[in-house]
């Protein structure tokens, strides 16, 4: 008898009926708050980060520390974009935003510029993170950096990069970061029906860097990917150039968390260095790890969970929520080292393996 709900299918199901319909009809019907629709929509900003952290870590075995920065910058560029549209509407009228007035900067800028246009500063959020990825990962991919000292280094570059965002003179902000966003495209940030369209653009954003990342490891080129995971020194010897799939799988990984970030700041209405720092891009790992490593489906649901769990605990137990965090790390390790969708996997098999049908099966083979 065929079987006709897979975990696969109820996955699908499951996202459409609760992020497709149930909330979005929730939220026009005034059963859904318009915070909760917000930061359902900004989960996803980190489900799509979460995908290029699978495809570089769970396909690939490159652990990259530094995917927050890479979130960042995608962050930052829209949020530039937002801040230049505003100017004129700020408290000191001014023509640069207000913290630069507060700076005590008389001009904008020259690398502020090109983000008075949205086309061009959509490309820069794109073009600026994968050039990073593809010169910092082809110096150091060519240099045969690889294992802990390739998280390590990444780790030091997160680092670096926080230090620099944290500083006034970079005219970004500082520790406080790009903030009071007025509009996107002449939509009021404001408006409930601007956060709901936001959300849906998020999900629909996510479900196609998910097809994407699906038929990306299906194809040659994830076939690649799995061979430097399992032997890395074998396939060099064959005619594959293991550096120049590493770069790109960085620099795609990279893209990725950029579109994240776009998605992020104008739904967050802030942008600060912390989202970058060292522990942001840890957090980011461990979505993945907690979700099942090398699982699409797996780095979705880690990023969705924790970070539902995160605005829960933080609320209810707000001292606690690191040990939760430890504790939900550890036994993963432990005990579930495929991650939630492993565990679901595991329950599959165990469901199929005991099922009427193979039950009533093998007993006409016995008879």
């Amino acid at each position: 008898m065929k079987k006709y709900l897979t975990a696969d299918s109820l996955f699908y199901i499951l996202l459409i009926i609760i992020f497709l319909i149930v909330l979005p009809l929730g939220n026009i019907l005034g059963f859904v708050s318009n915070n909760t629709i917000s930061l359902w929509g900004r989960y996803f900003c980190f489900a799509i980060a979460a995908l290029g952290i699978d495809l570089i870590w769970g396909y690939t075995g490159v652990l990259s520390m530094c995917q927050a920065f890479f979130f960042c910058l995608g962050g930052y560029s829209i949020a530039m974009h937002m801040l230049l549209s505003a100017t004129g509407k700020g408290v000191y009228s001014a023509a640069i935003p207000d913290f630069m007035v507060w700076n005590q900067v008389e001009t904008l800028p020259f690398f502020w510029e090109p983000f008075h246009s949205f086309g061009l500063s959509l490309l820069l959020a794109l073009a600026l993170p994968a050039l990073f990825a593809f010169l910092f990962g082809f110096f150091v991919f060519r240099s045969r950096i690889k294992g802990v000292y390739f998280a390590i280094i990444t780790q030091a570059l997160a680092l670096a990069v926080w230090f620099i965002f944290l500083r006034n003179e970079t005219m970004l902000g500082g520790t406080n970061g790009l903030t009071d966003f007025k509009s996107l495209l002449g939509f009021e940030l404001s408006s409930p029906r601007t956060k709901l369209g936001l959300y849906l653009l998020a999900f629909f954003t996510l479900c196609g860097t998910y097809l994407f990342c699906r038929w990306l490891v299906n194809s040659k080129f994830g076939k690649v990917l799995v061979g430097i995971l399992d032997s890395e020194s074998r396939l060099s010897f064959t005619a594959y150039n293991v550096v120049n799939y590493k770069v790109a799988v960085f620099v795609i990984a990279a893209i990725l968390a950029a579109i994240g970030g776009v998605l992020y700041a104008p739904q967050t209405g802030i942008i600060t260095p912390g989202r970058m720092d060292v522990k942001a891009s840890v957090e980011m790992v461990m979505w993945v790890a907690l979700g099942g490593r090398g699982r699409l489906k797996g780095a979705i649901i880690g990023a969705l969970l924790v970070n539902y769990l995160y605005s829960v605990c933080t609320s209810l137990f707000p001292e606690s929520w690191l040990y939760i965090l430890g504790i939900l790390f550890i036994l993963t390790v432990l005990f579930f080292e495929k991650g939630f969708w492993g565990l679901i996997e595991m329950l599959e098999a165990k469901l199929t393996e005991w099922s009427p049908v193979k039950g009533s099966e093998s007993l006409k083979a016995n008879v």
